[in-house]
């Protein structure tokens, strides 16, 4: 070591200081070579991504597009229906409502209605209170009634009797059977206390009091309406209650029974109406054989008149035979006038051809 040259030595640090400067600067060199390298691959990588970005963000521009485009339309599809939806419900609406206007209006009447006939039920269960009421009551709607079927011919109201008496109504029938009676009866107290008896003995003496008030408008109809020699041998009780009858004809057969013997026929609205029918068959069937007699008489004339009128027309015939046969003499004459005219006629032509003959020279060779 001590016999190394200082300048060897030098040199050698010199030499390897170079080295290590060259190989510091070669590493430098190769680094930056690959910082450049790894660079320009960061480069084409950001490039890369960021074309890959703007594809994405190209792609999902799009897609947000399309999505908007889907949205809107499904909004404006949904939109559109639910304004036919309301539309439609609205119109239901409108249409429930008006319907249920009108049955509100249909109902408001019909409780008008019910609460006017629930004045008049009231009002009629005054009249019916009172018996001249309840008698007008039945008089009225007999009046009604006798009207609606017959001819005013037929009948006569409160019609007086040779005993003094008025009927409710009278009808005017021809003998036989002759003219009957009809008389209005409500017996209503005694059938509303029969309706309203709650135990048997209250209900047997309200069938004891209905027996003897039926009773005994049977027996004034029958003493006051039945007259010889003036009215028929029967006569009718009107009876203005269809319920009143009902009960009558079911639980009192006996009291019916009774009024066929005294020749008292009671009647309801629904069967005066019946009978009221059969008493107008009566009259048209009487009017018709009354004037039978005028048909008779009539047709008789009618067949004088259609000989009168047979022996008028063989007149008229003989002169059409006649005046036919006249012509046919005229024809005969005129027939023979004209030959013997065509008869002259050829005589003439016959002395101009002498004449003519007569005149002409005859030929040489005749001479």
């Amino acid at each position: 070591m001590d016999g190394v040259d200082p300048l060897l030595l030098a040199l050698t640090g010199l030499v390897g200081l170079m080295v290590g400067v060259v190989v510091a600067l070669l590493l430098r060199r190769g680094q930056d070579r690959g910082n450049q390298e790894v660079d320009q691959r960061l480069r084409q990588l950001s490039e890369s991504q960021a074309a890959v970005q703007a594809q994405m963000s190209e792609s999902l521009r799009a897609q947000e597009r399309a999505l908007a485009r889907s949205m809107e339309e499904r909004l404006s599809d949904f939109s559109k229906k639910i304004g036919d939806r309301l539309n439609e419900s609205q119109t239901q609406q409108s249409k429930s409502l008006t319907d249920l206007r009108e049955r509100l209006a249909v109902i408001d009447k019909a409780q008008q209605n019910i609460t006017e006939l629930s004045g008049q039920v009231v009002g009629l269960q005054d009249i019916l209170s009172n018996k001249q009421a309840r008698g007008a009551f039945g008089e009225v709607q007999l009046h009604d009634i006798v009207e609606n079927v017959l001819p005013p011919s037929a009948y006569s109201f409160q019609a007086s009797l040779s005993t003094g008496t008025r009927a409710d109504c009278l009808l005017l029938l021809p003998n036989p059977p002759g003219s009957i009676a009809i008389d209005s009866k409500f017996p209503l107290e005694a059938f509303r206390n029969l309706r309203a008896a709650e135990d048997e003995a209250s209900r047997t003496a309200a069938m004891r009091a209905f027996t003897n008030d039926v009773r005994k408008h049977i027996k004034d109809i029958r003493d006051k309406y039945i007259i010889a020699g003036e009215t028929a041998e029967s006569a009718l009780m009107f009876l203005p209650s269809e319920a009143v009858y009902a009960e009558l004809h079911a639980n009192f057969t006996s009291l019916v029974e009774e009024s066929y013997r005294a020749r008292v026929w009671i009647v309801s609205p629904t069967t005066l109406m019946a009978t009221l029918n059969t008493v107008r068959a009566v009259l048209k069937d009487v009017r018709m054989r009354e004037q039978a007699g005028v048909i008779q008489t009539e047709v008789h004339h009618l067949l004088a008149d259609v000989g009168r009128l047979d022996d008028r027309v063989g007149k008229l015939q003989r002169h059409f035979d006649q005046a036919t046969e006249d012509i046919r003499q005229i024809r005969i004459s005129t027939e023979k006038v004209s030959k013997r005219g065509e008869r002259i006629e050829d005589l003439q032509l016959e002395d101009k051809e002498d004449s003519e003959a007569q005149i002409t020279p005859p030929v040489r060779g005749e001479e």
